[in-house]
């Protein structure tokens, strides 16, 4: 498949707090022609599975943690070439959703940089680990995601895109804890840079507070499965996925296998 190679017109600034480690980072989206990578002080890391050193409740890439958002926000919009740096090590937590980076982005406009060959995916990717389940083939980009927590409210949800609406009805939505998981989050130090409008908390019989959609925590787990898989530089939309109950972990692993099938890497 012959994919054009994008990337921003200009450099972009984002500012706010670090998503669990609550401190102050400013981010700059600039320019690249050499793939996705993360900057910060003098290290340069690629977006690669392979560069993954952390998958505990987000992703880090080197030493910067929670790319998933931003990562996401590059699949949605086929960015396929950016140099990101930062001046703290962790990406800015914003809304707790991807559509800052998605809204600014478009806005600051993109540049082509001529085009790449990318192999098929001939062979499906499938992980399953008891009920944790991801498929992964060739396809136009048809992905679903079901958030099932049991028989504790509320139960199980699905949503799936076509991706073609990626910035309303993905994008937007936000990251989210279930009520009683708060306090061990905050012990354990991760969530110091979310408040009530930058995190959907689930409770016992319904959301504690206002939620953009219904099915808000499928949406935004499918926002990170996007950009977790986007780590392997496939586009999404050479793909249909579907994933049930996954977390960074999987995701990741899958990425690498994903990255493996197509490219040898």
């Amino acid at each position: 498949m012959i994919v054009r190679r994008k990337t921003v017109r200009d450099s972009v600034a984002f500012e706010g707090l670090g998503l669990h480690t609550g401190v102050p980072v400013k981010m700059t989206v600039h320019p690249g022609q050499d793939g996705i990578a993360f900057r910060l002080g003098s290290e340069r890391v690629l977006a690669h599975p392979s560069n993954v050193t952390d998958t505990t409740r987000s992703t880090r890439v080197g030493t910067v943690g929670t790319v998933e958002h931003i990562m996401s926000a590059f699949a949605g919009l086929e960015v396929t070439d950016a140099e990101v740096e930062l001046d703290a090590p962790e990406v800015p937590g914003m809304d707790g959703s991807a559509g800052p980076y998605v809204v600014a982005l478009n806005e600051v406009g993109f540049t082509f940089l001529g085009e790449r060959e990318i192999p098929a995916l001939f062979s499906r990717v499938f992980l399953q680990e008891d009920a944790i389940k991801l498929a992964i083939a060739k396809g136009e980009g048809w992905w679903r995601y079901t958030y099932d927590l049991g028989a504790r409210w509320p139960g199980e949800m699905s949503f799936e895109s076509s991706l073609g609406n990626y910035a309303e009805e993905i994008a937007t939505s936000r990251t989210f804890a279930l009520a009683e998981e708060v306090p061990v989050l905050i012990q354990h130090g991760l969530g110091q840079g979310l408040d009530e409008h930058s995190a959907l908390i689930i409770g016992i019989e319904g959301y504690k507070n206002e939620a953009r959609f219904s099915d808000e925590p499928a949406r935004h787990k499918l926002l990170d499965l996007m950009g977790d898989l986007y780590l392997a530089g496939v586009p999404v939309r050479m793909l249909d996925v579907v994933g049930e109950r996954t977390g960074h972990r999987v995701n990741v692993k899958a990425a690498a296998l994903l990255a493996a099938a197509v490219f040898g890497d």
